[in-house]
């Protein structure tokens, strides 16, 4: 329980650096950012008024809270997208500390966590799923393989290439049959870092249970309105729910 407990804790923190990411990459990628601009400058600051936050602006969790959602300053909404990624970072870390005890598994599981959320707020709020997560995210999953921690190094290999290749045959089959696209090189680059994590044998389920997920939430949507069929849903999502439970509870597929 002191594991979870502290896990949390890091869990909170890491969340608070994800919410930088999660802000920040997106502009730097598609190159609207000002000159300089990075995850480090310029400091945190309200969007609405532009005022630096103070130190006790920025505590996770509790400086969302203590301030109902608004700004310090000139009382502007704040989304509770940062608390939420915060508090979700958290549960997730408790929760694979608790079930994982061995430590070189639990580093990896984490840091595999913490890319796939940040990854799918991306995805959500922007349709992008950056190079400069995708990329680290595949480097970081043959390098924990090396020494087979998780899968055997050839299946990681092969699991990389397998994950891109597969989405790369999808997208050209279904631009040639309806001239559109249905998926982006982002879900290709994703694919291929998690199958360097789990291994190429991962991919079938995990492949299916994202089309699964994918197609229900698409079906929920449109019955309620909210999406009709030529609108694009962001896969990167369900790819990153499917990694993670088949990171969890892999032993079952």
């Amino acid at each position: 329980m002191m594991q979870a407990g502290m896990a949390m804790l890091a869990g909170v923190l890491i969340g608070s650096f994800l919410n930088v990411l999660i802000h920040r990459l997106p502009r730097m990628a598609s190159g609207d950012a000002p000159d300089g601009y990075t995850l480090a400058w310029p400091r945190s600051h309200c969007p609405a008024c532009g005022h630096t936050l103070h130190a006790r602006h920025l505590i996770p969790l509790l400086s969302w809270l203590a301030l109902r959602g608004r700004c310090g300053f000139c009382r502007s909404a704040i989304s509770p997208r940062y608390p939420l990624v915060e508090l979700a970072t958290a549960l997730l870390f408790g929760f694979l500390a608790w079930r994982q005890a061995e430590l070189g598994l639990l580093a990896g599981g984490l840091a595999f966590t913490a890319c796939l959320i940040a990854l799918t707020v991306i995805d959500l709020e922007t349709g992008l799923l950056p190079d400069n997560l995708t990329l680290p995210l595949l480097w970081g999953g043959l390098l924990f393989n090396l020494h087979g921690q998780r899968v055997p190094l050839d299946e990681a290999v092969l699991g990389a290439v397998a994950g891109y290749g597969v989405l790369w045959g999808l997208y050209w089959l279904h631009r040639l049959a309806s001239g559109r696209e249905g998926l982006g090189y982002g879900d290709f680059k994703l694919l291929a870092a998690i199958g360097a994590w789990l291994g190429w044998r991962a991919l079938p389920p995990l492949l299916l249970m994202s089309s699964l997920t994918g197609l229900c939430v698409a079906g929920i949507l449109m019955l309620f309105g909210r999406m009709s069929r030529r609108d694009a849903l962001p896969f990167g999502p369900f790819l990153a729910l499917s990694g993670w439970v088949v990171w969890v509870w892999g032993s079952a597929f």
